[in-house]
């Protein structure tokens, strides 16, 4: 038989083995697990730089793009400048001759109305008189 000492021994062992196997099997997990996370992280840089070239070049084909579309945006300013200044032209230049010929045909107008009016009385009185 075994005596207390050699009993506490014997457990106190028992559990040094099983403690020892636990941080085995956790080390080795964990051994895994960083090897896993390696190779993901690898795995990710090797596909994040084709894709940061692919984001680069989207980048520069926009921004001569929005380049393009400046230049539009200048001209079309241009051409509506260039719009409002042919309309303010043809405005005055019609315009003017436009409220003379209006006040022209108005005041003939007035003019051969009173001399119908006046031909009209000048024909009544002739009947009185007769």
């Amino acid at each position: 038989m075994l005596t207390g000492g050699e009993l506490a021994a014997l457990i106190a062992a028992v559990v040094w083995t099983v403690l020892v196997a636990f941080l085995c099997v956790a080390l080795v997990k964990l051994t895994r697990l960083l090897s896993e996370t390696t190779k993901v992280v690898r795995e990710l840089g090797e596909r994040s730089r084709p894709l940061l070239d692919d984001v680069a070049a989207t980048v520069e084909r926009t921004d001569a793009s929005l380049e393009r579309v400046e230049e539009i945006t200048a001209n079309v300013a241009t051409t509506t400048e260039d719009l409002s200044t042919m309309t303010a032209l043809t405005r005055s230049v019609v315009t003017g001759p436009l409220v003379k010929l209006a006040s022209f045909s108005y005041g003939v107008r007035r003019v051969v109305g009173r001399r119908k009016a006046l031909a009209l009385v000048r024909t009544r009185r002739r009947r009185e008189r007769r």
